[in-house]
C-alpha cells in the first residue's frame, strides 16, 4: 500500500505537528503570546548559533551577517505579500509607528483617523500630532465602516490595529483599506497583535504602511521589528533619525553624499540588532513553513473554545466574538475578583496569563491544544 505523507501529517492536529518546537509546553500552559512570547526553537536556535560564532570568531563571518539582514527583510516581505526594498528593520513597533507619524510633513489643519482603543504606541504618536495644528478623529474600532467611511473623507491618514491589544477585536483591513483607497487616505497598521497569527496581505488591503515587533505572535525576539512602507511612499516619509546608515553609500566610511538609500532601507539608523536579525529572520521563516492559514484557523478555535468556556464558568467577556472579528486574545473578568488575584492562583498552577486594565487576558498560540485550555477552564 503506497504511504501518504500528506495525507496523513493532514489528520495529525497542527499543534502535535510542532508541538516539540517549543519547549516551554514541558514546564507550562502558557496564554501570554499577546505579551511576551516564548521562542520557537528555530529562533533560539539561530539567536545562539550567532552568540557561539561571535565568542570564538568575533566578526569574521560579517558577511553572513549581511545576507541574514537581507534575509529578514526577504522573508518579512512574502509574509505580507511586499517585495524587500519596502521592508525595513526597526527596534520595535514603536519605532516603525514614529517613523510614519513624524516623518510626514504635516501642515496645520491636516486630518488624522485614529482610535480611541488602541496601545499607546499606536495611541501617542497621533495625539502628539495636535500639537502641530493637526485634527485627529479619534473613533471607536467597533464603528461601524460607514462611520469609518465619513470620517476618512478629507484625511490624510487613517491608522488602525490589526487586533486591538485588549478586548482582541480583529479589524476588517480589506474593508477598512477599500475605503482609504476610494478616499486617497493613506492606511497605517499596527500589526503586531495579528502579524504571524492571521493572513495579511498589504497589497489586497491597500496598506500604505504597517510596523510589528517580532515578540508576539511571530514567536521571535524582543527589540526586533519591522517597518513595511510602499515603495512610491518612501520619499514622502522623511526619516525621523539620521545616521550613516540612511544614505546610498553607506559603505563608503569616507562618502559625504547625504542621498537616501533608495529603499526602506533609508530608514535603518545605524547599526542593526544583529542577533535579533537572526530570530526574528528564522521565527518568520518558521511561521511561513507552517503556514500562516493554518495557524490562523487554530488560533481562531483556540480562542473560540477560551471563550465560551469562560462564559459558561460565569465569567463576563470583552466585547462579542464572531468568525470575522475574533483573533488570539480574550479577556473576561469576574465581578467583585480582582484579576490581579486570578492571575497569580493561575501562575501557581503553572498557567501564564495577564491582568491588563481589571480583565484577565489570555491568548493562546497554536502549540497549545484544546485540552490544555480544558484544564485551564477546569482551574477557573
Amino acid at each position: 500500500m503506497r504511504y501518504d505523507s500528506r495525507s496523513t501529517a493532514d489528520a495529525i492536529p497542527l499543534w502535535q505537528q510542532y508541538r516539540h518546537q517549543f519547549p516551554v509546553t514541558e514546564r507550562l500552559i502558557y496564554l501570554h503570546h499577546a505579551g511576551v512570547s516564548p521562542l520557537c526553537r528555530p529562533a533560539a536556535e539561530a539567536m545562539r548559533s550567532l552568540a557561539d560564532d561571535c565568542l570564538m570568531f568575533g566578526s569574521l563571518h560579517y558577511d553572513q551577517w549581511m545576507e541574514t539582514y537581507q534575509g529578514l527583510r526577504v522573508a518579512a516581505a512574502r509574509l505580507v505579500n511586499a517585495t524587500p526594498a519596502e521592508i525595513a528593520i526597526v527596534k520595535n513597533t514603536s519605532e516603525g509607528i514614529s517613523t510614519v507619524a513624524l516623518g510626514i510633513d504635516w501642515r496645520p489643519g491636516d486630518k488624522v483617523v485614529a482610535f480611541r482603543e488602541e496601545f499607546p504606541a499606536n495611541f501617542f504618536p497621533w495625539k502628539k500630532l495636535e500639537s502641530k495644528g493637526v485634527r485627529v478623529v479619534w473613533l471607536s474600532c467597533l464603528d461601524p465602516l460607514d462611520r469609518i467611511d465619513e470620517a476618512a473623507k478629507g484625511a490624510r491618514l487613517l491608522a488602525l490595529s490589526f487586533v486591538q491589544y485588549l478586548s482582541g477585536h480583529r479589524a476588517d483591513l480589506e474593508a477598512v483599506g477599500e475605503i482609504c483607497r476610494r478616499r486617497g487616505v493613506c492606511f497605517f497598521v499596527d500589526a503586531i497583535q495579528g502579524l504571524g497569527a492571521f493572513p495579511l496581505d498589504v497589497r489586497r488591503c491597500h496598506i500604505h504602511a504597517l510596523a510589528a515587533d517580532g515578540h508576539k505572535w511571530l514567536m521571535g525576539p524582543e527589540g526586533c521589528g519591522i517597518l513595511y512602507i510602499q515603495k512610491d511612499l518612501q520619499d514622502s516619509i522623511e526619516p525621523v533619525e539620521f545616521g550613516w546608515t540612511n544614505i546610498a553609500g553607506y559603505n563608503d566610511y569616507s562618502c559625504r553624499d547625504m542621498t537616501l538609500r533608495p529603499d526602506a532601507g533609508r530608514y535603518e539608523c545605524g547599526t542593526l540588532n544583529t542577533i535579533g536579525c537572526y530570530g526574528l529572520r528564522a521565527a518568520i521563516e518558521f511561521v511561513l513553513e507552517v503556514g500562516v492559514e493554518n495557524i490562523g484557523q487554530a488560533v481562531q478555535a483556540l480562542g473560540d473554545q477560551m471563550f465560551e468556556g469562560v462564559r459558561t464558568k460565569g465569567y463576563e467577556t470583552l466585547g462579542e466574538r464572531t468568525p470575522s472579528n475574533g483573533a488570539g486574545i480574550v479577556s473576561f473578568r469576574r465581578e467583585g475578583v480582582d484579576s490581579r488575584l486570578i492571575v497569580r492562583q493561575l501562575k501557581d498552577q503553572n498557567i501564564i496569563a495577564a491582568p491588563r486594565q481589571g480583565w484577565v487576558r489570555m491568548s493562546p498560540h497554536f502549540y497549545i491544544s484544546p485540552t490544555e485550555i480544558e484544564k485551564v477552564l477546569d482551574v477557573l
